[in-house]
């Protein structure tokens, strides 16, 4: 069996980081950062000429049409790089839910313009994963939502909002609906934007679910795509730890010639060897081998969590003061590997989904 990348993927994934390398600097994160909405729109828009926000919808709503893995491979890139765009909310978790599950008029409504760019939508599902009693209940009677949703992914420049109640349920709404109050939420990840809703008798569009298996599909894809993100975090961590390993000097010698930081520096290296492999293969499964999808994505996000928090850490021990000041931008990547280990379920709680899934 051949795992290596196809010449059409490694295409995909050499445009992207060029693409990102020529429009993403630190200058750019920091300004991003600074901002209520993050997203930083120039560089979404010289995405979208490249196809992000239509790589998993179909040709026929003029999408791409590709796999998770081609995903993944952009995901990478964008963890690497630190983009502030849209991507596991709104481009790869709505537009799955509603190619998958949405009814005809829906599908018709959404994915030209989610396909295009013209489109994002925001996502609301922190409630599956917590374990809060106080955490915002939707409900829905009669055509209208009333309740609130927190942590919402992809919330700048939204036109509209998928959110969910305790039961799985899934609603559409209209960024502009009647009785919506929205908010911009205070997040660690300074490269993302978070948001609140509170619905007061707003009309909202249940998306028709028949089976529900395809939700755990839905969501499983997006948690691979935050999984490569945090590979490319991890990597653009260690390249980052090398480099300035390289350059620091104490008692006139490199720190990079001490074994201590030798040692900090391989054991980075050899967390993260194997964790491609991992998510690349939950990917390809997607695609290939559905019945094995599920649990490979649940045990590739728990693990790739637990290496991308380790390999933050030992990054910014590695800079030392460095490493908590705005100069080498450390902090940004740090943020970001922590902020994906929280989102779509903890290590704790997707090691648990995997263990029922082996009845364990």
């Amino acid at each position: 069996m051949d795992f290596t990348l196809s010449e059409e993927q490694t295409l995909i994934r050499d445009s992207f980081r060029r693409a990102l390398q020529h429009l993403v600097d630190l200058d750019n994160i920091r300004e991003s950062a600074r901002t209520e909405e993050k997203t930083n729109e120039a560089l979404w828009k010289a995405l979208t000429e490249l196809g992000l926000p239509g790589v998993l919808i179909a040709e026929d709503y003029g999408g791409m049409g590709l796999g998770l893995l081609d995903a993944i491979l952009i995901s990478e890139e964008l963890g690497r790089a630190g983009a502030s765009v849209p991507f596991a909310g709104s481009t790869v978790l709505a537009s799955m839910i509603i190619s998958t599950l949405g009814s005809r008029s829906q599908k018709e409504a959404w994915l030209p313009g989610l396909a295009s760019g013209e489109k994002r939508i925001a996502v609301g599902v922190s409630v599956l994963f917590s374990n809060r009693k106080m955490e915002n209940k939707l409900v829905f009677e009669k055509g209208k939502l009333n309740g609130g949703s927190s942590f919402l992914l992809d919330f700048a420049g939204a036109q509209g909002y998928l959110v969910s109640d305790r039961n799985r349920n899934f609603y559409l709404v209209e960024a502009n609906a009647e009785g919506l109050s929205k908010r911009h939420f205070p997040s660690v990840d300074q490269t993302r934007s978070v948001g609140h809703l509170d619905f007061k008798d707003v009309s909202a569009e249940p998306i028709p679910i028949e089976d529900s298996l395809q939700i755990n599909q839905a969501l499983n894809a997006a948690r691979v795509v935050l999984a490569a993100d945090s590979m490319g975090v991890s990597e653009t961590l260690l390249e980052k730890s090398v480099d300035y390993s390289k350059e620091r000097k104490q008692f006139d010698r490199v720190i990079g010639s001490f074994q201590a930081v030798k040692h900090m520096c391989a054991e980075m290296t050899a967390d993260l060897q194997p964790c491609r492999a991992l998510i690349w293969y939950a990917a390809y499964a997607y695609d290939h081998l559905p019945e094995e999808f599920d649990l490979n994505a649940l045990l590739a996000k728990s693990h790739m969590d637990g290496v991308a928090q380790r390999i933050a850490k030992t990054a910014t021990e590695v800079h030392g003061g460095m490493g908590f000041a705005d100069l080498t931008g450390v902090h940004f990547w740090y943020k970001r590997a922590n902020s994906n280990r929280a989102t779509l379920g903890s290590p704790k709680h997707l090691r648990e989904e995997a263990a029922k899934l082996q009845a364990l």
